[in-house]
């Protein structure tokens, strides 16, 4: 008996250290998924075409703004842009208004005693070629992007004046009149902010502010611009 119970005992000690070394798992298997990358709304090399409508407003009262001689102006313009890396473009800006400019008539005759003062107004189409500078910034995993941007360039179409003109009259009193003359160009800078809203990877809109000086600031001016921009 004593001969069959130890082998027997040996195999279970055998036995009990085999399963001793081996464990068990039971239930699902984990596994980890990487997240989903974020859409590129925005890429780092591409070419944009922006076409908007604007609003201009003087800084002054139109009959002491010396450029754009009106209180305010609708109109619209075009913009292209290369962004050469995802933050940083360059780009050429045109635009015009539709600007319903005030000019004042005088007439003096001094030997009849007659003073006529009335203010005739005109419409001129007013516009400006800028290069430009724009820094962007798009948020991470977001449809935002928002930016600013400063340029140089000329405006063209106002700046008209008004001259008084002395004629002989009669012998003793002269007659004096108002001239007036003709538009000129003047050099501009602008300096402005805004945001841009991807519908899709190609199609933005865009809003922005932006401040315009001109030769003084007499003829400062803000322009309010929306728009949809293009990407390529």
């Amino acid at each position: 008996m004593k001969k069959l119970l130890l082998p027997l005992l040996g195999a279970v000690a055998i036995a009990s250290g085999a399963l001793a070394g081996t464990e068990t798992y039971y239930g699902k298997e984990m596994k980890q998924v990487a997240p989903l990358p974020c859409p590129a709304w925005y890429a780092d090399r591409e070419f944009n075409v922006g076409i908007w409508g604007t609003y201009v407003f003087t800084g002054n009262d139109w009959v002491n703004d010396r450029y754009l001689e009106t209180d305010h102006a609708w109109g619209g313009g075009l913009d292209l842009k290369y962004f050469f890396c995802r933050y940083v473009g360059v780009g050429i800006e045109g635009w015009a208004v539709d600007a319903r400019q005030g000019h004042e008539d005088v007439f003096i005759d001094f030997s009849e005693d007659i003073f006529e003062r009335r203010i005739r107004h005109q419409r001129n189409a007013i516009g400006s070629v800028l290069g430009t500078l724009t820094l962007r910034y798009p948020i991470p995993c977001t449809r935002f992007a928002p930016y600013i941007f400063g340029g140089g360039g000329a405006i063209f179409g106002g700046g008209q004046r008004e001259r008084f003109h002395e004629t002989a009259g009669n012998l003793v009193l002269p007659v004096a009149t108002t001239d007036h003359l003709g538009a000129t160009t003047e050099a501009t800078g602008q300096l402005g902010a805004g945001l841009e809203i991807r519908f899709t990877p190609h199609i933005g809109w865009i809003n922005d502010f932006s401040w315009n000086v001109v030769n003084g600031r007499d003829n400062n001016f803000g322009m309010v611009r929306t728009g949809i921009n293009f990407a390529f």
